[in-house]
């Protein structure tokens, strides 16, 4: 298991609300990256309220959950909706959704194409590998038209469940980080948002193709801040999402990804629903 990045962001603390003058608790966050605009900006919120935030960074998506399940952070936000349910699953650690964040939809991306409708018969397309994002890379390759997919397809669908392939594409899953290296050598590759970012790519503008928000079958891969159950009626942590759910981060969030992540709003009922109806899907 790698080290979790020992490096955390001083200039960010994490949430608490003043204890007595000007002892502060530290509340720590988990993320895979602390570079996003909102931060500073919600941080300068906080800090009004009497909270402090402080961003511990985790080199690999297993450990946020894990360090917020045994204590060692507060919250954490990386995570799309189903992905926790299929933590909560697999770990029986009782973890739960707090509140909505962000949707970065998945994009088709190409160096010798400019327009998903050049697509030929028998063209390369690679996409990640990992049960969640796979089924959400076929569910984007059906939705342009190109492939049908099983009734029973569900979250975690895979190739074999691909019932009509129009242009005989082949489809070549590998890890969701090799992506987008193989560009040169596929027609089109899909690539998580994040790792487009990483990889130089411009979510907000290069893809020739990508999700939408409106897409139902978008609706799990909405992402959260996660806490842990017993958490759940925690008022500085309400404070921090309902801080977070503010026109000024949301532009901030636009803005930093070029128009590539959106924030996306849930009520409490929607979240909770969602979450639970995925954690029945994913058993």
């Amino acid at each position: 298991m790698k080290k979790i990045l020992l490096t955390a962001l001083t200039a960010l603390s994490a949430f608490t609300l003043a204890a007595c003058g000007d002892d502060k608790e530290v509340i720590k966050i988990g993320v895979n990256g602390a570079d996003g605009a909102q931060w500073p900006i919600l941080e300068e919120k906080l800090e009004k309220e009497g909270i402090d935030i402080e961003l511990i960074e985790f080199a690999d998506y297993t450990l946020p959950n894990n360090a917020l399940a045994q204590g060692e952070v507060d919250l954490n936000a990386f995570q799309h909706i189903s992905f926790l349910a299929s933590y909560v699953n697999e770990s029986g650690n009782e973890l739960i959704p707090l509140g909505s964040t962000v949707f970065a939809p998945l994009g088709l991306y190409s160096e010798k194409i400019k327009d998903v409708g050049e697509i030929k018969e028998g063209d390369k397309i690679a996409i990640p590998d990992d049960p969640s994002n796979q089924a959400r890379a076929l569910r984007l390759l059906e939705s342009a038209g190109f492939i049908e997919l099983a009734d029973d397809f569900g979250l975690f669908g895979d190739p074999t469940k691909i019932t009509a392939n129009k242009l005989n594409l082949d489809i070549i899953p590998m890890t969701a980080q090799q992506t987008p290296h193989v560009l040169p050598d596929v027609v089109a590759a899909i690539i998580n948002n994040g790792i487009a970012g990483q990889a130089g790519l411009n979510p907000g503008e290069d893809p020739i193709y990508r999700e939408v928000a409106e897409d139902e079958n978008a609706f799990p891969y909405v992402n959260i801040i996660a806490a842990r159950a017993e958490d759940k009626d925690n008022e500085v942590y309400k404070k921090i999402i309902e801080l977070y759910h503010t026109e000024e981060i949301e532009k901030a969030i636009y803005e930093d990804t070029n128009g590539g992540q959106f924030m996306t709003i849930l009520t409490d009922e929607e979240l909770q629903k969602s979450f639970e109806d995925l954690k029945v899907i994913s058993k």
